[in-house]
């Protein structure tokens, strides 16, 4: 993997001594607690959301044949579905959605132990992933919701007619973007008797809650780089001479 980085931009910013750089570090901690603070009551607002019962029979197709939509909490009470953007045809999965993907081995293995479980769904066929997850070399749980509604229903899928409208209800409609595949993540809860429930779904920079590598990418200097397209991720395995073009962009 190549280790190239880019240069400091020292010439042009401003270098003062430590008492003054202090002062302005403690000025930008009063904003990092504000920030905390309501991160903190949206939290809390996103808990008390009211939830939908899922009434559809999803279909999934894995490595251990089909499953329900029940069957992905693998024993835990909660889920967190990441919309993977792989369609039918494609024979990679977007760029931007790996980058994602890159995010959710880590986490995993903590949050079992919290009774939350976290798999990736892709619309294109179970046969089309496989070969994919493996020259990734991802773990994480993934499944092709091939045949089923599971995509369009939860705003990561959209038909041609609605293409052809110039206008798709991505992100609950703030979105100007027209794309047959965009990038989401949505939350389900199961209770004792089996049900299932829909408790969240974000989108488009929404996503960014998640992405740990651009907060710390956010901790530098130069930050993420997201004005230079040369910057944006590439596949984990193609750093080296990849072509770094996402269908996700900044959505």
């Amino acid at each position: 993997m190549s280790t190239q980085t880019a240069e400091p931009e020292t010439r042009s910013h401003p270098v003062v001594s430590r008492e003054e750089w202090l002062k302005a570090r403690k000025e930008l901690l009063l904003e990092e607690k504000k920030f905390t603070h309501h991160r903190d009551e949206v939290s809390a607002k996103r808990r008390k959301l009211p939830w939908v019962k899922i009434e559809k029979d999803y279909v999934f197709e894995g490595p251990d044949g089909k499953k329900s939509l029940a069957d992905l909490f693998q024993g835990r009470s909660q889920l967190i579905v990441h919309h993977l953007m792989f369609k039918p045809g494609d024979k990679e999965a977007c760029h931007g959605c790996s980058f994602q993907a890159d995010h959710i081995g880590g986490p995993l293995m903590h949050l079992k132990y919290k009774d939350v479980m976290i798999t990736a769904v892709s619309r294109a066929p179970w046969s089309d992933i496989q070969p994919f997850k493996e020259r990734m070399e991802w773990k994480f749980p993934w499944v092709s919701s091939y045949g089923t509604d599971f995509n369009y229903d939860f705003g990561v899928s959209f038909t041609q007619e609605e293409l052809a409208s110039g206008k798709i209800d991505y992100n609950y409609g703030s979105s100007p973007y027209v794309f047959e595949e965009l990038p989401g993540v949505s939350v389900f809860i199961k209770d004792e008797e089996g049900n299932v429930f829909h408790t969240y779904s974000t989108y488009a920079r929404g996503l960014d809650e998640i992405l740990d590598a651009n907060h710390y990418l956010d901790l530098t200097p130069n930050g993420r780089g997201d004005e230079d397209p040369e910057q944006w991720p590439k596949f984990h395995d193609r750093y080296e001479g990849g072509d770094g073009k996402s269908c996700c962009g900044n959505h």
